[in-house]
């Protein structure tokens, strides 16, 4: 009976008078001999029926452990796009800098490369594609159930009613969600207020709050960084990766281990966080010779991964690496001209992530998911011609 202070518990069968671990809900309920169990009682659990405080179907747990065997691994806890905002967020006020116009472009394409990489999209797997540039080639819905992830459903929602009418291309998608199309026809496909929505996914994981901030003649909602941890574990692996010197990868420059296609998500997000001008933050701790080496070496792996296969585009034993972007060969000349040369640690380290990457394709140089994210990649690295 419910006491005059407030409201109580209530409990369902004298089985659940203790608080359940969570390996409780792989144990048959109390009562049930293994070999008599009813076969409604392992199709789900519940409070009512197990004395289990959560009810949980262990049919979900097989169709986990399918989805991880059928794409190589587990999900991490955060996307690439939720880590790329992450680095660019001010830890205390909460909010990006005002004048990067290239992150919301380059969070349309993490979109991309997100559903390339859990195999919910590919290339069409035609063999006259060869005959156009990547970012030209079709992209398809292969599998169209739901990730979980608000953007990236509503996303291949759009992608999947598209395709029936006409696939499009990688840089026509990006410009789709970007809302960067000239067509009024096609305008419907913008995925509006994704950095708004991605800082609440963050929230709801606990990495960021939500505060109410003045901004003299408005009130805006930011999100400052919550869980400094998880902020500053994205920081050491950036920096790690682009400032190896040997062609062995550390083992702080990825995710955890058992992590599907760590190694390419590694990569993914140091090209997709320097095409967003976020890396700054990153490189906070670093001297200023130190900060143009990281620079350097990001656009090195960057210049590699723009084409298919991984890795064509050029590195040899006498010749330098291709810059990729406009800042890059920049740089590149500017230390040539100043007697620098090329950094041959750097050719090392690109070579050991080429060789990785390699390894985590399903289907070689004929992997139609990694052939679309070199793609966006090239169409990534283009922003400071863009924008």
């Amino acid at each position: 009976m419910a006491s005059a202070g407030g409201l109580s518990r209530r409990r369902a069968g004298a089985a659940s008078n203790s608080y359940i671990d969570e390996d409780d809900v792989h144990r048959p309920a109390a009562g049930a001999s293994r070999g008599n169990t009813p076969p409604a009682a392992q199709h789900a659990g519940s409070a009512f029926e197990g004395g289990h405080r959560i009810a949980f179907d262990p049919r979900d747990l097989q169709q986990d452990a399918g989805e991880e065997a059928k794409i190589g691994g587990k999900m991490p806890r955060l996307t690439i796009m939720e880590e790329v905002l992450l680095l660019g967020i001010k830890d205390k006020q909460g909010y990006l800098s005002f004048w990067n116009d290239n992150i919301s472009y380059a969070l349309r394409g993490c979109i991309l490369i997100e559903l390339a990489l859990r195999r919910r999209i590919a290339l069409v797997r035609d063999p006259n594609r060869r005959r156009i540039p990547v970012t030209e080639r079709l992209v398809e819905v292969i599998d169209d159930r739901q990730t979980g992830e608000t953007i990236l459903d509503e996303a291949l929602r759009m992608m999947r009613s598209q395709q029936d009418i006409e696939k499009m291309s990688i840089n026509s998608w990006v410009d789709l969600l970007s809302g960067e199309t000239w067509n009024v026809m096609k305008i419907g496909f913008q995925l509006k207020q994704v950095r708004e929505r991605l800082a609440k996914g963050l929230v709801d994981k606990g990495v960021l709050r939500t505060e109410k901030r003045n901004f003299l003649l408005f009130d805006m909602a930011t999100h400052p960084v919550a869980d400094v941890r998880t902020k500053e574990a994205i920081i050491n692996r950036v920096v790690t990766l682009l400032t190896s010197t040997t062609s062995a990868i550390p083992p702080g420059a990825l995710d955890k281990e058992g992590i599907q296609c760590r190694v390419l998500r590694a990569v993914c997000l140091v090209c997709a966080a320097y095409s967003a001008s976020v890396l700054d933050n990153a490189f906070g701790r670093l001297g200023y010779e130190e900060r143009e080496a990281a620079f350097q070496r990001c656009d090195d792996i960057l210049g590699e991964f723009v084409t298919w296969p991984f890795g064509s585009g050029g590195i040899g034993a006498d010749m330098p690496m291709p810059a990729a972007t406009a800042a890059g060969r920049r740089r590149q000349a500017t230390r040539l001209a100043s007697g620098g040369g090329i950094e041959m640690g750097g050719r090392e380290v690109v070579l050991g992530l080429l060789q990785e990457v390699r390894k985590e394709a399903m289907g070689g140089d004929d992997d139609v998911g990694f052939e679309l994210i070199a793609g966006v990649l090239e169409v990534l690295s283009k922003l400071d011609s863009l924008l």
